[in-house]
């Protein structure tokens, strides 16, 4: 059996084991079923196909990451949440007060909230330059574009393990950080990880190996070099307008 081709099969048997379900990837990718409409929260549909952003993310790996890892942390928010008033809480405020809750709504709930937006942070014929007042605010932050994808690209880098690097508005000003699993700036928790990347998340990356593994291995450079051609700097500039 091809490297490849053993990669896939074994990545595809583990996802049941780590999350704890092994839900249908190519029907949810596309619809959403009756019994997820029953539930509190649902798996978001892609705004594009599954290799619509090839050949910097491939089909495959967008297919397993939303379809199984996604689709997982969904299902697994909703039973931690089930028959509890934070049923019918959105999203943000579970975060806001993660603290008082389990470690499965914390992993889970931020699970869901940091791939949902990391669907729209992404889009065909991405990447290029930045304009407007989020380019205005990065270089007065940062220096330059430039400088900022220097610095984001070394937080996403030295993130170790698995975890997210992150854009965020604190106050009037831009930072770059990051979180360890699937802790985002949003959580109320003070934890020594994230104390200080409270705030607005204006953009993410996903650097848990899941994300990149299947094209790219353990070469997490070579995946951030290609992520950065799919960004999509339209939804960045609306969050950082809506984060005023």
């Amino acid at each position: 059996m091809k490297r490849r081709e053993f990669v896939t099969t074994s990545m595809l048997a583990g996802i049941s084991t780590v999350t704890g379900n092994s839900p249908t990837f190519s029907a949810a990718s596309k619809i959403q079923s009756k019994e997820q409409k029953s539930m509190a929260f649902t798996l978001p549909n892609l705004s594009y196909a599954h290799d619509a952003l090839e050949p910097y993310i491939d089909k495959m790996t967008m297919e397993i990451h939303h379809g199984k890892h996604h689709a997982a942390y969904v299902t697994n928010l909703n039973n931690a949440v089930q028959n509890t008033e934070w049923e019918k809480k959105t999203l943000e405020e579970i975060l806001s007060n993660v603290s008082k809750l389990s470690v499965a709504v914390r992993n889970n709930g931020g699970g869901h909230w940091n791939h949902s937006a990391f669907w729209n942070w992404m889009r065909p014929n991405g990447g290029g330059q930045l304009a407007g007042e989020l380019s205005s605010a990065i270089n007065r932050d940062f220096g330059s574009f430039d400088k900022f994808k220097e610095q984001f690209t070394q937080a996403a880098m030295t993130r170790f393990g698995s975890g997210w690097a992150w854009l965020i508005k604190q106050n009037d000003k831009l930072v770059i950080a990051s979180t360890p699993n699937q802790d985002n700036p949003l959580m109320d928790i003070a934890d020594v990880d994230i104390a200080d990347v409270k705030g607005i998340p204006i953009l993410g990356v996903d650097v848990w190996e899941h994300a990149y593994y299947l094209k790219h291995q353990n070469r997490r450079a070579d995946y951030l070099l290609a992520w950065w051609k799919v960004v999509n700097w339209e939804e960045a500039a609306k969050r950082f307008t809506g984060a005023k």
